[in-house]
């Protein structure tokens, strides 16, 4: 099973390195003020691609339904995000 938190990690250094590339600015030179609200922000929008794309849920599991998401379909909505 793969660390949750290695991943939270990874996706938020991700998006660190993608806020730097699109300012031009060393992320050694972001403010803290970005991380709360940041993080919020990157949680909110990965709870969205579930809501949008998963389906099929298997059984529930405390307060969340465990399904499917189709990779692909990931694949296709970067794709266009990409294009707005």
């Amino acid at each position: 099973m793969t660390n949750k938190k290695e991943v939270a990690q990874a996706i938020w250094d991700t998006y660190l390195g993608g806020y730097s590339k699109a300012l031009m600015t060393p992320v050694e030179q972001f403010d803290t003020y970005l991380d709360p609200y940041s993080r919020k922000i990157v949680a909110d929008v990965l709870r969205e691609v579930v809501a949008q794309l998963g389906y099929t849920h298997l059984y529930v599991d405390g307060d969340h339904g465990l399904g499917v998401v189709n990779i692909r379909d990931i694949i296709k909505v970067c794709d266009e995000l990409e294009v707005l």
